[in-house]
């Protein structure tokens, strides 16, 4: 990808698997440079406050990476079509966002000049990257992959105007940026200090949670350390972010350990592969759930170690990981008793609230939709009538629960109602559901279309039935989980886990 890529820049292609930027796709120092660049874009005051009101990063981290990386992939693709479609979907989804900040400042996910930032902070956090790992670009490799980006915006906007053509002036647009719009947002403080302290377990570690809990206390402060060390310093400056000492030193030495898996051969380090395997189910029909159930295994009993290890008797302080230790015994009494059923405020904290603000509102339905549409790789008409179903829906939750009249509803004010959410707007969101994973119109959903909604095997008994998964059973299971707070369904890793 660097300086030891054969042929010149102008040879390479600007899409595919022979452009530069694509072999970054499966470089462990991206992870660094990607969660750089996030704290850039979320330090634009206009894409700060659209990720605060409509992100799911904070509650649903590892589903937004996953979909991020797939979407990368789409536009980055070697066949046009592919990125054409990627690109009419974005548009769609950033379509959709539009509100104020705090401060009454309009934002607009469409906004050109916005949008040109993202793509800016992409290409500025890969050239930082490669510099930081011991493996600076030369100038014209850096100038081709600029050039990339460029018709990445492109792609999206139609041209890439708002980025200057010339790689010279473009570190003038991006030095320009970085001290006259960008600010301390609240998106980008959540990011830096509350993540990464707070970022749940992938599936494959969900039954681990004392081992989770315990190694992200020591790997979240580093790699908020790390991040803010590797921002430009008038933007830490002006933000008054705080050093840790030696954080320079740490930063160089994390993006110098992740350079050297290059070294390892062809094929060993696959992104698509890890991030798949983390959000496996064990319960699925993929070959490699097996190896995520063992896997699960080897960590509960890790777990249950460290549990052991814990000094007991006398005062032993107050306990290190409490939400860890309550999960491990609510998940404990709930397998014993063999009880599948969540608490209101659970379903409301896990379902419900898809931004994790502690409210339900439209954008917690529309993140809903729009995850839906992305696992069905729906086209406009159907996603529209997807869409347009929540709304309805969530125009019946708001008259019924929104008792105070704020336009939201709270973990209160939903969990003293215990209602019944199998209304006529819910059913027909259980309808528009069906047809759109129905993708073939046959009136059922066989194995793959099941699977490729839920990514799990087709729980259904084949010695009883033709393997099918009929419209009312399909309404009914999909009712019962969000009415009924069933946990343990093909519904939670969709919309529960993270």
């Amino acid at each position: 990808m660097t300086t030891g890529t054969t042929g010149t820049a102008d040879e390479a292609p600007l899409f595919g698997p022979e452009s530069r930027f694509h072999a970054f796709f499966d470089d462990p120092r991206w992870a660094l440079a990607m969660i750089r660049a996030t704290v850039l874009e979320a330090a634009h005051p206009q894409i700060g406050a659209a990720l605060a009101d409509n992100s799911t990063f904070m509650a649903h981290p590892w589903r937004r990476l996953r979909n991020t990386f797939l979407s990368m992939r789409r536009m980055f693709d070697a066949d046009p079509a592919v990125r054409e479609r990627e690109a009419a979907r974005l548009n769609r989804l950033h379509a959709r966002m539009s509100g104020s900040d705090s401060r009454g400042r309009p934002y607009d996910a469409m906004d050109r000049a916005t949008r040109a930032w993202v793509v800016a902070t992409l290409f500025e956090s890969a050239v930082t990257m490669c510099r930081l790992s011991g493996q600076p670009l030369d100038q014209d490799t850096m100038e081709h992959m600029y050039a990339e980006y460029r018709v990445f915006l492109a792609a999206l906007d139609g041209d890439a105007g708002e980025l200057p053509e010339d790689l010279h002036d473009f570190w003038r647009y991006f030095d320009g940026v970085v001290e006259d719009e960008l600010e301390n947002t609240e998106a980008a403080r959540v990011i830096l200090y509350r993540l990464f302290d707070h970022l749940p377990a992938p599936a494959l570690l969900d039954g681990a949670p004392a081992l989770w809990a315990a190694g992200r206390a020591v790997v979240g402060p580093l790699l908020g350390a790390i991040t803010v060390a590797s921002l430009p310093e008038p933007y830490r400056r002006r933000a008054g972010l705080p050093e840790m000492p030696g954080a320079p030193t740490l930063m160089q030495g994390a993006y110098l350990a992740a350079g050297l898996t290059r070294f390892l051969p062809d094929g060993w380090l696959r992104a698509e592969t890890i991030i798949e395997t983390l959000s496996l189910s064990p319960d699925s029909d993929d070959p490699r759930a097996r190896t995520v159930a063992a896997l699960r295994a080897r960590m509960k009993r890790a777990s249950a170690l460290l549990r052991l290890l814990t000094p007991l008797g006398g005062d032993t302080g107050p306990d290190p990981f409490p939400a860890a230790r309550a999960d491990t015994a609510a998940t404990a009494t709930t397998e014993a008793s063999g009880e599948s059923r969540r608490s209101a405020e659970e379903f409301f904290r896990q379902v419900l609230d898809q931004t994790g603000d502690g409210h339900l509102d439209w954008p917690d339905l529309a993140a809903m939709a729009r995850e839906l549409a992305t696992r069905l790789d729906l086209d406009e008409p159907e996603e529209t009538r997807l869409y347009d179903a929540f709304a309805a829906w969530w125009r019946e939750l708001q008259a019924a629960l929104d008792t105070d009249g704020d336009g939201r509803v709270s973990a209160a004010e939903y969990a003293a109602a215990v209602p019944s959410l199998a209304g006529p707007a819910l059913i027909r969101v259980a309808e528009v559901l069906f047809d759109a994973t129905d993708k073939d119109g046959s009136g059922t959903i066989d194995a793959a279309e099941h699977r490729a909604l839920f990514r799990t095997a087709f729980h259904r008994d084949l010695d009883l039935t033709d393997g099918t998964y009929g419209r009312s059973a399909f309404v009914g299971d999909f009712l019962s989980f969000m009415s009924g707070r069933r946990a343990n369904t093909p519904y939670d890793p969709l919309l529960a886990d993270a």
